[in-house]
């Protein structure tokens, strides 16, 4: 009889064993690596998301004091630029270096008492006073030659100087003056200036904000151009000025510019401006919550990136 070939049972189920044990340990490799794949993810994404922390001096006048003064503004400011930008920022710390009143000839002379720290990040935001003040601006030669702390520029040399020895590493941005409007003090009518519609002693305050501009172009530094933002136009520091007529004795709500010119007696009239007068400022100087979110804004597209 013809011989059948038989079939080995036993090799072709160590066949099937095999290929299966293979397929398994593949498909357990293709998960785990999956696995390992998606932590990596995860890892990458939220270390995208951690941001190093960074400490921000702002060097300033009343209107970066405030920011934790808020008792002095009779709680009309609850919400300062500092505090509204590191809202946002959270990773960033600020260390608040506002004076008030003083100009960048008080904060150059004084920079070395004032107990500036060493930090990632410094703001100036100086240049109101100094106009009230009368400081001379003087020329961008001033600034490239150091003449002194005579002028303006060369004011802004010195303070930038010294942040540089300071912390040679760190960003600088530098904000020029908002607009403003008649300025009168919450605490003393007495003190009280007029606005930026007009020159004090021969120079306009935009002068002194493209000062500062062409300061931030020749250093290559950021600068935030406060005074000529869309948002800080002068209808919309204050809604309305309450003045006094002289003769009759009546008050009356006038919008900018009809309260220009109009006179003011500290001694006997009331507060020019109510709570509800409160527009982008709170007493036509000094930003309110609002106008501080203007700042802020603007302030965090150029520190997000730090």
């Amino acid at each position: 009889m013809p011989m059948l070939f038989r079939h080995d049972t036993s090799l072709s189920n160590l066949g099937l064993n095999f290929k299966f044990e293979t397929s398994f340990l593949l498909y357990t490799i293709f998960i785990d690596m999956k696995k390992i794949l998606i932590v990596i993810c995860a890892i990458f994404v939220l270390s995208s998301f951690t941001h190093k922390e960074l400490t921000w001096v702002a060097i300033g006048d009343s209107i970066t004091y405030l920011n934790d003064h808020k008792n002095e503004t009779q709680d009309r400011l609850t919400k300062g630029y500092l505090t509204q930008v590191t809202g946002t920022l959270p990773y960033i710390h600020y260390v608040n270096k506002g004076y008030n009143g003083w100009t960048s000839g008080g904060i150059a002379d004084s920079f070395d008492k004032l107990e500036i720290p060493k930090g990632d990040v410094y703001s100036v935001f100086l240049g109101t006073n100094d106009w009230w003040q009368g400081r001379p601006i003087g020329t961008i030669d001033d600034y490239k030659n150091k003449t002194g702390n005579n002028t303006i520029y060369g004011s802004f040399r010195i303070i930038l100087d010294k942040i540089k020895a300071l912390a040679p590493e760190a960003k600088i941005v530098l904000l020029t003056p908002l607009q403003r409007v008649d300025f009168v003090y919450l605490f003393d009518k007495k003190n009280n200036a007029y606005g930026s519609y007009r020159e004090k002693n021969g120079q306009t305050l935009e002068a002194v904000a493209n000062a500062i501009v062409s300061i931030a172009k020749l250093e290559n530094i950021p600068v935030n151009d406060l005074y000529h933002n869309k948002d800080f136009t002068l209808p919309k520091l204050v809604k309305f000025k309450r003045v006094k007529n002289q003769q009759s004795g009546q008050y009356a709500d006038l919008p900018y510019p009809k309260f220009i010119d109009v006179p003011f007696n500290p001694a006997a009239d009331d507060y020019p401006y109510p709570v509800e007068a409160i527009g982008l400022t709170f007493d036509g100087l000094h930003p309110s919550d609002a106008g501080c979110a203007v700042i802020a804004k603007s302030l965090v597209k150029i520190m997000k990136k730090f």
